[in-house]
């Protein structure tokens, strides 16, 4: 009997669970309260918590006994006592105690799977890594989200898709003209373009070329020890003071075919003025932009998971194809390394 053995390539078995040694938005902070919760994110299970101090830690769902879920057991502060059989776990992955067998070689073993994470912007950051690292690396976001200048909302969704397309999908600025053309003003300008992109000290922007802040022109990738991208739409005199609003946009894979999206809507005002957007966003605007993520979505999640294999690009895709091939070099090199295998 002859069985076929299917050999996936390790970069595309890397790429389809996430880069490790990244900063990744995991889920939106109201998410993570006292009691532990457990996501499931780069396509293994993660418990998260709250200690007294409202400090949120992060160890992997999984017992290092035998595998129970730590995030059925109880808080104990900066650690997890498992439900099985109370395997007590420090939010470092270090076994504090083993109740039914004191002094055993479990006991004081750093077995868990431990993860660094940060609150920033209303949501939970977490650094993948398939071991543990004393300290991470800091990341940085694009001055919409840090700079006080700016009032920001925060969208988070769930889609049944390839995170990759999800992020193909805001590297595409000519979408806009056709899919979202009934929003805001995203029917104004040409439906021809030529793009271009353009380097910038941590990534590229990609963009038209002789079109700026009529639609939906530009994206731009950055690489800061966190993946993120960014673009700005035009805004009718209806939505208020502010001008333009830009959206940061971070994409985390959960597993093959499901991904979490995280897409903070921001414009830069102060005063009267904040307020008023943030009336007007909370009241109006707000529906609008579920209703404009609702047809990425739905058009995501209706594409055949290869899709991206039965293509036929054009001179609008290159920057996705710039993205791709970003994001596959980084596999290569974590592979080669030894981060990753």
């Amino acid at each position: 009997m002859n069985v076929q053995t299917i050999t996936i390539d390790p970069v595309d078995r890397l790429l389809n669970q996430g880069l490790k040694n990244l900063w990744y938005a995991v889920c939106p902070s109201s998410f993570v309260k006292t009691e532990p919760i457990s996501l499931r994110r780069f396509g293994r299970k993660i418990a998260l918590w709250r200690d007294a101090a409202g400090q949120v830690h992060a160890l992997e769902d999984h017992c290092p006994h035998r595998g129970a879920p730590l995030s059925q057991g109880v808080n104990l502060g900066d650690r997890l006592a498992c439900p099985y059989h109370g395997v007590e776990v420090r939010c470092d992955g270090t076994v504090t105690k083993v109740p039914g067998s004191p002094g055993c070689k479990l006991e004081g073993s750093r077995a868990a799977l431990d993860f660094h994470v940060r609150e920033s912007h209303g949501a939970i950051f977490l650094y993948n890594s398939d071991k543990h690292v004393d300290e991470a690396p800091e990341f940085t976001l694009p001055e919409e989200l840090t700079s006080p200048a700016y009032s920001n909302f925060l969208c988070y969704a769930e889609w049944r898709s390839d995170y990759r397309y999800a992020l193909d999908n805001v590297m595409d600025p000519m979408h806009g003209t056709f899919l979202h053309k009934q929003s805001h003003s995203m029917s104004e300008g040409d439906s021809k373009a030529t793009f271009q992109v353009r380097d910038t000290d941590h990534g590229f922007v990609f963009e038209k070329v002789g079109q700026r802040g009529v639609n939906f022109d530009w994206t731009e990738f950055g690489d800061t020890g966190v993946h993120w991208m960014r673009l700005e739409i035009p805004y009718p005199k209806t939505g208020g003071p502010g001008g333009n609003f830009a959206i940061v946009a971070c994409v985390t894979p959960i597993s093959a075919e499901l991904c979490s999206v995280f897409f903070w809507r921001c414009r830069k005002v102060d005063g009267w003025m904040r307020d008023t957007w943030r009336f007007l966003y909370r009241n109006r605007l707000e529906a609008r932009h579920w209703a404009v993520l609702e047809q990425d979505r739905i058009m995501m999640e209706q594409m055949e998971h290869d899709a991206n294999e039965r293509e036929n690009l054009y001179q609008h895709d290159i920057g996705l194809v710039r993205l791709r091939r970003h994001l596959r070099r980084l596999a290569q090199e974590q592979i080669d390394e030894g981060i990753a295998s």
